[in-house]
């Protein structure tokens, strides 16, 4: 085989792949930028003896949004989080890990009434690996997660049996029950 023909076949074979890389990047890109704009925002309050506290929350209802979470977030205000919805139940054993995330979150696990019913707070896993990454399991069936700062819940008194409402929402408990 001459080096003009060879040449040529590599370049048949190289080609197509070349093509589907631009695509492969352009996709991501693009997928990054419609999980940002797809996500809901909502207002919830946790109430505990010391009153309700307010937040604003990003909601991560599709596979990819909770997965992505918070990771590569530098900070997070101190009234914000994330709401992770789910369609069926959880498993007590399922958990969440926090690779590639930069800060301590707390993470509440909320039945399907809106209750509290597991609390871990998770420290920033600084592994480029995500096997070294611990995970976090709720302990308890859940249908729900909220993440907050770290610290967050034991600086407000908030703990297990207390309620999360969405005023725009039903289907969570109500304050007082």
């Amino acid at each position: 085989m001459d080096l003009t023909r060879r040449t040529l076949l590599k370049a048949s074979l190289l080609l197509p792949l070349a093509a589907l890389l631009p695509m492969s990047l352009l996709s991501s890109f693009a997928w990054g930028q419609a999980t940002a704009k797809e996500m809901q925002t909502l207002a919830l309050a946790i109430h505990s003896e010391g009153g309700p506290h307010r937040l604003e929350v990003d909601v991560a209802e599709t596979a990819s949004q909770r997965q992505r979470g918070l990771m590569e977030r530098e900070s997070l205000p101190e009234a914000q989080g994330m709401l992770f919805r789910f369609e069926d139940e959880q498993s007590a054993s399922n958990a969440f890990w926090m690779y590639r995330t930069l800060i301590p979150l707390d993470i509440a696990f909320i039945d399907s009434d809106g209750r509290i019913v597991a609390i871990n707070t998770m420290p920033p896993c600084e592994s480029s690996s995500p096997s070294n990454c611990p995970s976090y399991p709720a302990g308890a069936a859940y249908h729900s997660a909220l993440e907050v700062n770290g610290g967050y819940f034991a600086e407000r008194g908030i703990k297990v049996g207390d309620c999360i409402s969405i005023p725009d929402e039903a289907g969570f408990c109500q304050p007082g029950n």
